[in-house]
């Protein structure tokens, strides 16, 4: 709870960093900086709808990242534009994802289709806290959320012919290679039916799924399910970008936005308000409590709490100011990326179910005049600082980007909001704070330090280390030592998380 004397010192704050953004949101922002210099003219496109015939994204030559300036608009219109030609409609009711990409494990092993059903569910782990995410029961049995990957043909392929090459030895983990334009990742995340009111069943995207848990006696028990698609990370590479563009897409409603203006969180605007929303109940939140993952006692500070800090991904400050020393970037993506949001709701089909499905944001690397080369050692040298959102960083786009249903518990490397109305750009958590170019990696039973553009992926970290594993087992038998890298090798991304929230908090 905030007192009357922090909310003076959060108000006299606020005051300064307001003045600071007027001061800076009229300069003109360069293109060469990745930033659009004029907002209001990032729309979407013609040919992308309608929806049944959304064009893919040009990705490599000949298209709009071939080139040594871009603009934030760009980005953002790559995300939306690749997210549509995603959720096609086919004839069979599916959306074009579900048949045309490869579903696999956090190890990058294609999951194999169970009793004809091709959706396998299973994973319930959370970016960064390993924890897991809960529906409000409003007044029934909360559900657990879970979580599918996707690849396209052109990523497995080219993980699988990189293997091939690492696997040669120790010192091939140390690399400079990278993955081909076209590469495709999604991860989407998806939530029993029944845990959505059934008046508002319809506004979402459902699908049949077997969810794949273990029985009170150790057996598995496959259920069929049918599930809501709650939200999609959209990760692609795009020539003169190794890093990928990490865009995510979220269904609207599920939960409110922190209020920065009064500095609480309700599920309501409304006082008197009596419903509840997906991921939060009714009542108000003036702590992190609801999205800080408590590992001792393996649950959230406050169940059912669940809100978005940033909305766009947009760095904010008490009294709703573009937080100090990213303003300029808030300014254009949060008007990018709202403008962009608009048009496409404008122009799909009132009964798309799509239009029930919002972009928040996306995050990338300047590269702007960079060689080939000189992208992949930027992304090895700055490491862990490719995801910094201070002033002078590399990291563009939403500095603060997350999906409420993955990223739930990895918002902030802050415990309080009075460290966020510091204006501490380092508190602010995006992808680049896991996903970077630098890994511990099992290989062959030893733990290796290494460090490639390639290892922004973790399905790609993963899918190196168990296959090593693997080899060590056929090699000595050893079950516990197989059993033990695996488990590593999934746990990678938490590792990271930890590692880096050390590094925010000493500075």
């Amino acid at each position: 709870m905030l007192t009357s004397s922090t909310k003076k010192t959060i108000v006299t704050a606020a005051s300064a960093a307001l003045l600071f953004f007027s001061s800076c949101h009229n300069k003109k922002e360069e293109g060469g900086n990745g930033y659009n210099s004029n907002p209001t003219t990032c729309s979407c496109e013609a040919k992308w709808f309608p929806h049944a015939t959304t064009p893919n994204t040009i990705d490599g030559k000949g298209g709009p990242f071939d080139t040594s300036s871009t603009s934030n608009c760009q980005f953002h219109q790559w995300s939306w534009q690749k997210f549509l030609w995603l959720t096609r409609p086919m004839q069979n009711g599916h959306a074009f994802f579900q048949d045309s990409l490869i579903q696999v494990d956090p190890d990058l092993i294609p999951i194999a289709p169970y009793s004809n059903t091709p959706l396998v569910l299973s994973d319930t782990k959370q970016a960064g806290s390993a924890g897991d995410l809960l529906t409000n029961p409003n007044g029934g049995s909360p559900y657990m959320v879970y979580y599918s990957i996707y690849v396209n043909n052109t990523l497995k392929k080219a993980a699988d012919s990189l293997k091939k090459i690492i696997d040669t030895s120790a010192s091939s983990l140390n690399n400079m290679l990278s993955f081909p334009s076209g590469s495709l990742e999604l991860k989407v995340s998806w939530v029993n039916v029944a845990s959505i009111p059934a008046d508002e069943q319809s506004k979402y995207y459902t699908a049949t799924a077997i969810i794949k848990t273990i029985g009170a006696k150790g057996d598995t028990v496959y259920t069929p399910t049918t599930v809501a698609l709650l939200g999609m990370h959209v990760v692609g590479r795009v020539i003169n970008h190794p890093e990928f563009i990490w865009a995510t897409f979220e269904h609207h409603s599920m939960q409110p936005y922190y209020n920065w203006a009064n500095a609480t969180t309700s599920s309501d605007a409304s006082a008197t308000a009596t419903n509840n929303k997906l991921l939060f109940g009714k009542g108000t939140a003036t702590t992190l409590s609801g999205i800080t993952w408590n590992s001792t006692i393996k649950q959230a500070d406050s169940l059912y709490r669940v809100f978005t800090l940033y909305k766009f991904g947009t760095p904010r400050v008490a009294q709703d100011s573009f937080m100090q020393g990213t303003c300029q970037a808030g300014a254009v993506n949060y008007a990018n990326v709202d403008s962009l949001n608009k048009c496409v709701a404008a122009n799909l089909a009132p009964n798309d179910i799509w239009n029930n499905y919002f972009y928040n944001g996306s995050i990338w690397v300047n590269m702007d005049g960079l060689t080939p080369s000189q992208q992949d050692s930027l992304i090895v040298a700055q490491s862990f600082n490719i995801g910094n959102a201070t002033t002078g960083s590399v990291a563009r786009g939403s500095l603060a980007v997350s999906n409420i249903t993955m990223e739930t518990y990895l918002q902030t490397f802050t415990s309080n909001t009075n460290q966020i109305f510091s204006f501490n750009a380092d508190s602010l958590a995006n992808c680049f704070g896991c996903h970077t170019g630098s890994a511990t990696i099992t290989f062959k039973g030893t733990r290796v330090s290494a460090a490639s553009p390639l290892y922004v992926s973790h399905i790609f970290r993963n899918f190196i280390s168990t296959a090593a594993a693997a080899k060590a087992l056929a090699a000595t038998k050893e079950t516990k030592l197989r059993n033990l890298t695996i488990d590593e090798a999934k746990q990678q991304g938490v590792i990271d998380f930890l590692l880096n929230k050390k590094r925010k908090q000493k500075k």
